[in-house]
């Protein structure tokens, strides 16, 4: 009864291990058979089960060799057995390894890691977040959530792909959203705006139910969903029309446009936005004084955040108070 509970663990053992102890236990047989046939050519055990691993591996250094007859039939033996294991074992591991690797390609390995960021959807923006992700945070990890995309090169993206729905729990689950620290919902720019406003909204909803402490950043086209994305459970939401609106306008009214404005941007990306608490000696300092000790640290004071209020580039005058954060632009991993 021991022997058939035995024999059945064996074979409910993945293919990989049942491998592993059947050449253990091969190598191990015929280096104890050759060690008692010629113990003056394997003194020990130790040194029988050593060059049965070697020769039937193919490597055969020749430090032991069987002299006898039976010896020599012993290596044919072990040569037949247990070196036609180790052939099939190293071919096992590259096909596995290669099968994984197109698995992940294609999205369908589920994410066991924990503090991640998953991004949903595949676009342009998508692209830059990962991009400055591996600029500036090379250590982080990356959960990318897309029902379009067939597969991508995990490799040279450096994200976990992960393909299917977005709306749906089977495809949240296997992005370990319960263990993710962030999730950046981006918009789908194949639909029209409310639709994908509409999209976004749901996805949010999805998320929340499943992770309910997990901030959530969600971006939204039309000014009208924003209030929805926010019931839906979206910590922070992004609306990237009013960026772009904002970037146009100024340029129509500059008095003299700026040729390399890509320049600006791409500068701009290598920054961060932080908010500090006031620290204690700054209370009841102008806002000025204040600015000029951020300078010396090469940080930029922007503005003031005061109960409900914000307040960008405020009068140099201003008193700071007990309570007021300070929003700071700083550079990356600062």
């Amino acid at each position: 009864m021991r022997f058939q509970s035995l024999w059945n663990w064996y074979f409910h053992l993945p293919v990989i291990f049942r491998l592993i102890l059947t050449i253990f236990f091969f190598m191990i047989i015929f280096g104890v058979i050759i060690s008692f046939l010629e113990p003056e050519n394997f003194p020990t055990i130790f040194e029988g089960i050593w060059w049965a691993f070697i020769t039937g591996s193919t490597v055969g250094y020749g430090d032991y060799v069987p002299v006898t007859v039976a010896g020599k039939l012993a290596g044919i033996g072990m040569i037949l057995a247990g070196g036609g294991l180790l052939t099939y074992y190293m071919a096992t591991v590259s096909s596995q390894a290669v099968q994984r690797e197109q698995k992940l390609s294609e999205g369908v390995v589920p994410f066991k890691n924990q503090d991640h960021i998953i991004i949903i959807g595949w676009n342009e923006r998508a692209r830059q977040i990962i991009e400055m992700i591996w600029n500036y945070r090379p250590r982080e990890k990356v959960v990318l959530v897309d029902s379009s995309l067939k597969r991508i090169n995990y490799r040279k993206e450096h994200i976990h792909f992960i393909k299917g729905n977005p709306t749906l729990d089977q495809t949240l689950n296997d992005a370990n959203i319960s263990s993710a620290r962030c999730v950046i919902i981006t918009s789908d720019p194949s639909r029209k705006e409310f639709q994908s406003d509409q999209l976004s909204i749901l996805t949010t909803v999805a998320v929340r139910g499943l992770n309910q402490e997990v901030p959530i950043i969600t971006e939204i086209l039309m000014k009208d969903q924003i209030e929805n994305a926010k019931r839906a459970g979206a910590t922070s939401v992004i609306r990237s029309n009013d960026f772009m609106g904002t970037l146009f306008f100024h340029e129509i009214y500059r008095t003299k446009p700026i040729k390399p404005f890509d320049l600006i941007l791409e500068q701009l990306s290598s920054q961060q936005y932080y908010e500090h608490e006031l620290p204690e000696n700054f209370e009841g300092s102008t806002f000025l004084e204040c600015s000029s000790e951020y300078v010396k640290k090469d940080e930029l004071l922007l503005g003031v955040i005061r109960e409900d209020n914000i307040w960008i580039n405020p009068p140099f005058h201003m008193k700071l108070q007990a309570g007021d954060r300070l929003i700071v632009l700083a550079s990356l991993g600062k």
